[in-house]
């Protein structure tokens, strides 16, 4: 079976920003904090995530 890239970290809306008491982790679209694994419907891939994927349909990638 392929990899599953669904999550919220490789979404374009994600955002990560390095606070003095540890990483925060929200979602610019819906406004709120989120969690790097968390998955939404509304989930856009980022390009390079959108690359993987299209060579994961192809059988490039294991």
């Amino acid at each position: 079976m392929g990899k599953d890239f669904h999550a919220c970290a490789t979404c374009i809306h994600f955002e990560a920003d390095k606070k003095e008491s540890g990483m925060l982790y929200r979602c610019s679209r819906l406004g709120y904090e989120t969690k790097p694994e968390y998955k939404f419907s509304c989930w856009e891939p980022k390009p390079h995530i959108k690359e993987l994927m299209k060579k994961q349909k192809e059988g490039e990638l294991s």
